[in-house]
């Protein structure tokens, strides 16, 4: 597999990588492995010094950093720079919050007596080396959202970037060496999809956390499985936005456009299914296409481009194969549909309706601006039709009825509810899905422990 920097605007190659050999990844795995050992012994403070560091460092480098993003995958570039700052934020979270967070825990004095013991506590202990598969559509957030608190738990981390976006990759390794954090804290790994599982059965690595898509997902599962180590996955999403009567629906429209098109509408948590009452399904469906129409295409290096181009020429394929297979089986085109002529992996703001069960893009992930309308005739039945999917990721509900917001939260299937309002990840609130899109969660609380070792201790009366 070629690992080079392609821009999708005008398929130009603009530098290519040689694949790492045996021997630099066995040397990777030595260092981190070493690193390991005394890191591990490093104060919370002294950890967060680190990382506060790298966040003042990514901030003076967003403008630089978000032309790279660009170039590599697509992203229109103030897109690109509020990514950069965005995890900049992220890391000074957990450097304030990581110690309270893995804070010795303990039990109810009752229960330590019980169990007959004079003490008892629950300390979190870091595992090891931790292995990262990550993806490109969100090149920088997607890694800095395991790393950070990962780094601060007291692990090390080995990247294994997608292939499109290796001077993203390599930024981030020199990121984090020019903070300070020893040389074996966080290695980029430049390396070919086919080498990962080989590295992940190598005993130094402890455990893994991907994002991408289900396929890459089952294989790191089963290996991590056969090898009995923790993973923590994040996979596709087809969430649904769900609108009511009640819902304001000049903002409902507004937000929904953004929450499709975000990043090309090459994002997981984007909204892709938009469920709409049948009493106010016109009025929506009018707002929200003249939104989608209104949308600027274009050079994605430019400040008032809203949509870029999609990230590959496969990319492009798979969303345009979708939507024609839709367009044949009976889908109405309510605006683009159609792949614009010239240089690019373009692809126009689209709304579909009249959607069926029987339509690919019913059932698969359209991974770019690609929008379709349901029609609901009440809440029962916009509920059917938001669980009639594989994914579980996240999911919007706009109404103003609480008894609504509780019948949603209480019977949708995801891991989030986002009412009157666009799905977001925050350093606070724990991100991840059920069903296909994923177990385990990152960031909050959670994320940190999932690669802790949970350890009791029992002191003898």
């Amino acid at each position: 597999m070629a690992i080079a920097t392609v821009n999708p605007a005008n398929g130009e190659t603009l530098r290519t990588y040689e694949a790492m050999g045996e021997e630099e990844i066995e040397r990777r795995l030595q260092l981190a492995e070493a690193t390991f050992r005394t890191y591990r012994t490093t104060t919370f403070e002294e950890r967060a010094g680190l990382l506060r560091r790298a966040a003042d460092l990514l901030e003076e480098d967003a403008e630089e950093i978000g032309r790279v993003i660009t170039l590599e995958m697509g992203k229109p570039v103030k897109q690109a720079r509020a990514e950069a700052l965005k995890c900049a934020k992220t890391m000074r979270w957990y450097a304030e919050h990581a110690a309270d967070l893995l804070a010795d825990e303990e039990p109810a004095e009752t229960d330590v007596k019980d169990s007959g013991a004079s003490r008892a506590l629950v300390r979190y202990r870091p595992l090891g080396p931790v292995l990262a598969v990550m993806p490109w559509n969100f090149p920088l957030w997607q890694v800095v959202r395991f790393a950070a608190p990962a780094l601060m738990a007291g692990n090390v981390g080995l990247l294994k970037h997608a292939s499109n976006v290796p001077q993203t990759a390599l930024y981030l390794e020199d990121l984090f060496h020019r903070a300070g954090f020893p040389e074996g804290c966080f290695q980029t790994l430049l390396i070919g999809s086919g080498a990962v599982d080989e590295i992940l059965r190598d005993e130094r690595v402890r455990a893994a956390t991907l994002t991408g898509s289900e396929p890459a997902g089952r294989a790191v599962a089963s290996t991590a499985g056969e090898m009995i180590k923790k993973t923590v996955l994040e996979l596709g999403g087809s969430d649904p936005f769900i609108v009511m009567p009640s819902a304001d629906l000049d903002r409902a429209a507004e937000v929904a456009v953004t929450a499709r098109v975000q990043n090309a509408g090459q994002s997981c948590i984007a909204a892709k299914r938009f469920i709409v009452h049948t009493d106010v399904y016109d009025a929506f469906a009018e707002r929200f296409t003249a939104g989608m129409e209104a949308l600027r295409v274009g050079d994605p290096l430019d400040e008032d481009t809203d949509v870029g181009p999609l990230s590959s020429e496969q990319g492009l394929t798979d969303v345009t194969e979708l939507v024609d297979d839709a367009v044949r089986s009976g889908a109405e085109v309510l605006c683009g549909g159609e792949r614009p002529d010239g240089p690019g992996w373009y692809y126009p703001p689209t709304v579909l309706a009249g959607i069926t069960r029987e339509m690919r893009i019913h059932r698969e992930e359209a991974f770019g601006p690609v929008a379709t309308l349901y029609r609901a005739a009440d809440l029962d039945e916009a509920v059917l039709i938001a669980n009639d999917s594989d994914f579980g990721l996240s999911s919007n509900v706009f109404t103003r009825d609480d008894a609504e917001v509780d019948r949603f939260v209480r019977d949708l299937e995801a891991g989030g509810v986002y009412v009157n309002g666009m799905t977001a990840s925050h350093p606070a609130f724990p991100f991840g899905g059920v069903k296909r899109s994923g177990y385990g969660r990152e960031l909050s609380g959670h994320g940190i422990r999932e690669f802790c070792n949970i350890t009791t201790v029992w002191h003898g009366a």
